[in-house]
């Protein structure tokens, strides 16, 4: 019989990387969960299968054969209580830390609790069966095969790390009965290396070196990257909560956030990933080909949704086992660092805003100061200018929640009474979190910028998914009109009983005469509150603005007709107009 695969998805994206990974000794156990797998597997002569009718006996087979092989060996076993039977055999693979991958299959998991025939609950095991256990979803959807490709790549990478042991996948299964599949699509394999291994070469093309959200850097580990930058030609895009002020720095966003912008000139072909959660949305759209993970958790972080390869190792020892002593060209950065100025030099005329203040005021803000940003709104704006050099800047990215902003201000303004610490933040996060203002421990070298319009503004910006509500979305969705609603004497009131001197702007007249106090250089007797009123049309329309500076003749002229489509025919008569003219 020739070899046919099961059309379930979810199996075939198990058996391509299976594979990818060199993986082909499979154990398998009767049953009817399982048998789109087992039947896939048993008609593709590249697999090694042997059957065990005991799930217990199976275990202890693949301890055996993988103890004698030093390879890894899959079990397969059906739902009810199959997988139970793993159990010991399990228990002696992670003891021994033997390479067992243990595939489980079952009916959809939304069943359990329901009394439904041979559905058990495998959401919980014990901590001694496997290193790593994980839910391998039905396909239904891009995101779902997403979901499935990294999961299957955790599970293979988890049996060799860290001494290697077992792994477990819970397969759901849609019970399809069709086998018409001839050929198994290719799917996204990702390695991980250590330090110690050997690792694989630079690929040809333009290298970047993207920066999430990232610790102090030290001098050697600054040194590192320039000295890669020196020898790869690479661009480091950063943002504000990146840290890095060294060789071949780019704050990109401003660039990565045209709407009419064809990026394709300006991707790098890999891209090296280090850092933690980013805010910078703008400049993920720059991913490029091909991705490298940087870190030394070792995690799979697929941000960029085009990981191939983690090194688990410190990005000092990363970037100095990839240096050469020659120096490359270095025509990527100059094209971007080109690109970049170009775009600057052709920032319009600004409304009152939250973009508007960071213009006037990031390249002002005192030397050796701190600035803290709200999320998404704030750190957005901010992102968009460059701040002087020696200002060090941050934001809470790591849980991207509204609450804790000044909180975290005041804790660091601790650490140092000499140094300005400052803060822009919109007025839900302000209010949010407002009672640390009263906390006696606050000190003169606190400068806070309120931007209040009086709602959570980022849900009237015209790009966000929520913003075609217009007004209707002020009631609930972008919370309108609590604390005060734009009250002119409710902050002002409560920041001066607390010991804070009150600045306010509803302006840009005004903004002009009271901002120069908020940024002088040398510390105040007292701490700060800059309230500064706006309104989220404007708010809006800079953002607007400020992502349509850059038109690429062709590409921005497609882009704006897309865009007028859109807000004339909607989704869904973008979809029918597409559907008939016979477009996918």
């Amino acid at each position: 019989m020739s070899t046919m695969y099961t059309d379930e998805k979810n199996v075939q994206v198990l058996l391509s990387l299976l594979k990818e990974h060199g993986i082909k000794r499979i154990i398998a156990s009767p049953g009817s969960s399982n048998s789109p797998f087992v039947a896939s597997v048993q008609f593709d002569k590249y697999f090694e299968v042997y059957s065990s009718v005991d799930e217990r006996s199976a275990a202890y087979l693949a301890c055996g054969l993988a103890a004698e092989t030093n390879e890894p060996v899959v079990i397969s076993c059906t739902g009810a209580t199959a997988s139970r039977n793993y159990g010991p055999g399990l228990t002696e693979a992670y003891y021994r830390k033997l390479p067992i991958l243990a595939i489980t299959s079952s009916q959809p998991i939304a069943r359990v609790g329901h009394h439904v025939a041979q559905v058990i609950d495998r959401s919980v095991i014990p901590n001694d069966v496997a290193r790593l256990s994980l839910n391998l979803p039905i396909i239904k959807d891009a995101e779902d095969e997403w979901d499935c490709v990294i999961t299957v790549n955790k599970a293979i990478l988890e049996l060799s790390r860290a001494g290697g042991g077992p792994a477990h996948i819970n397969l759901q299964t849609s019970s399809q009965r069709t086998y018409s599949t001839n050929v198994l699509p290719p799917y996204r394999k990702i390695n991980r290396f250590l330090s110690e291994d050997k690792l694989p070469k630079l690929p040809g093309g333009k290298i970047a070196v993207f920066v999430g959200s990232h610790r102090k850097w030290d001098e050697r580990e600054t040194k590192a990257l320039e000295n890669f930058c020196l020898s790869t030609g690479a661009v480091v895009f950063c943002d504000h909560t990146s840290g890095y002020f060294g060789k071949n720095r780019l704050l990109f966003s401003l660039v990565g956030s045209q709407q009419y912008l064809n990026r394709v000139p300006l991707k790098p072909d890999l891209m090296i990933h280090i850092g933690e959660v980013t805010g910078d949305y703008p400049s993920i759209s720059l991913s490029g080909t091909e991705v490298w993970r940087v870190s030394p958790d070792g995690e799979i972080r697929d941000t960029f949704r085009k990981l191939t390869t983690v090194f688990e190792m410190e990005e000092f020892v990363f970037f100095t086992k990839y240096t050469t002593n020659s120096v490359s060209d270095n025509s990527y950065f100059i094209t971007c660092e080109n690109f970049l100025s170009t775009v600057r030099k052709s920032i319009p005329d600004l409304p009152f805003s939250n973009i508007y203040l960071a213009s006037i005021l990031a390249p002002k803000m005192p030397q050796n100061s701190v600035i803290h940003f709200g999320i998404l709104n704030s750190l957005r704006s901010w992102n968009l200018f460059e701040l002087p050099e020696g200002v060090r800047s941050m934001s809470n990215v790591g849980g991207f929640g509204i609450d804790g902003c000044l909180s975290a201000l005041i804790g660091a303004s601790l650490a140092n009474k000499n140094r300005i610490y400052y803060c822009v933040v919109g007025d839900l996060a302000f209010f949010y979190d407002m009672n640390v203002l009263g906390n006696r421990h606050v000190g003169n070298n606190v400068r806070i910028l309120l931007v209040n319009n009086g709602k959570g503004t980022e849900f009237k910006q015209y790009k966000h998914h929520t913003s075609h509500f217009k007004d209707y979305a002020d009631e609930y969705i972008s919370a309108a009109g609590h604390f005060g609603n734009q009250s002119p004497t409710l902050v002002k009131q409560y920041a001066e009983n607390l010991g804070f001197e009150y600045l306010s702007a509803s302006s840009k007249e005004e903004f002009v005469s009271v901002h120069s106090e908020f940024i002088k250089a040398e510390p105040t007797e007292r701490p700060i509150v800059l309230e500064v009123f706006t309104n989220s049309e404007e708010e809006s329309k800079a953002l607007e603005m400020m992502m349509s500076i850059h038109k690429d003749t062709v590409f921005g002229a497609k882009s704006a007709v897309k865009d007028a489509a859109k807000g004339i025919l909607g989704k869904k008569g973008i979809a029918t107009l597409r559907k008939s003219l016979g477009k996918t």
